[in-house]
């Protein structure tokens, strides 16, 4: 099974719609990883996103989508600009199935009503996306903006742990900085005063693995599978770091214990040839 097979199949449906719709929203380009080797991702902007996204529209929606982003211009105050932007949101999601647009649009609103509740959502609609997007423009896109999202949130609320988490993984994940750690350093501040904190080891642990730290990575991971014994993707990328440690046992223990979490027949055959595999060798 490939990693990233391993690291995402614990979403089930969740990953499912995630690649459903943000699948097709930028046309493939030519030779991607020739590209992103030699310059590293380019900035993307939101008109670019909405200009595809546009283009799989039929007439008498994109007549709908104009309509309200005229409407959007004459909103002469924020209440109004508010209930646009989440009309705007809910036709993304609803109507064209398309969550690049809906989480800009879900974002601008959370910006305009300022609450902690609104923003938070927001920015971890980007962060998840980021993990279920191989484009490296638009993990750096969508990490630009959950960093803003996590930002005006923790000025609401300067001391919530997971809101410093969610903004250290922007860094981590999203490509938006030259130095990972400084992401690092944000969920280890948490860790570190609370051991007990689950999603700070998690983050950690996949911090690790993305690093090469397999060592690191089991150490965190452990923890989370120990405190979370459903939690599925903690499951499986433990399983992934000790093979990458050469650890046999432990990686086929794990992949067996990832087994009876998992109802996909596709993924459990996939997991099934990871352990015959590693029985072989």
């Amino acid at each position: 099974m490939k990693k990233q097979q391993l690291v995402l199949v614990g979403s089930g449906v969740v990953l499912l719609c995630l690649i459903y719709f943000f699948g097709n929203t930028i046309p493939p380009k030519k030779n991607p990883g020739a590209v992103a080797a030699a310059a590293g991702p380019k900035e993307i902007s939101f008109n670019t996103i909405l200009e595809a996204s546009k283009k799989q529209l039929t007439p008498a929606q994109q007549a709908q989508v104009a309509q309200l982003e005229t409407a959007v211009v004459r909103g002469d105050v924020k209440e109004q600009q508010e209930k646009v932007y989440k009309q705007l949101a809910n036709f993304w999601k609803d109507t064209a199935h398309l969550l690049l647009p809906y989480g800009y649009y879900t974002a601008e609103a959370a910006k305009l009503e300022n609450s902690q509740k609104s923003l938070t959502f927001a920015a971890q609609f980007f962060l998840e996306g980021i993990r279920r997007q191989d484009n490296p423009e638009l993990q750096r896109w969508m990490g630009i903006e959950a960093k803003e999202l996590f930002e005006k949130a923790l000025q609401i609320a300067p001391d919530n742990d997971s809101l410093k988490i969610g903004l250290g993984s922007c860094y981590l994940l999203g490509g938006i900085s030259d130095s990972p750690m400084e992401g690092i350093m944000k969920i280890r501040e948490v860790a570190e005063r609370n051991p007990e904190n689950m999603y700070a080891q998690f983050m950690l642990g996949l911090g690790g693995m993305i690093s090469g730290q397999f060592d690191k990575a089991s150490e965190r991971l452990l923890k989370v599978v120990q405190h979370q014994p459903e939690n599925v993707e903690a499951i499986l990328m433990l399983a992934e770091a000790y093979e990458r440690q050469n650890d046999k046992a432990g990686a086929m223990k794990w992949y067996k214990e990832a087994k009876k979490h998992i109802h996909n027949a596709d993924v459990v055959n996939e997991i099934d040839e990871r352990i015959k595999l590693l029985g072989n060798k």
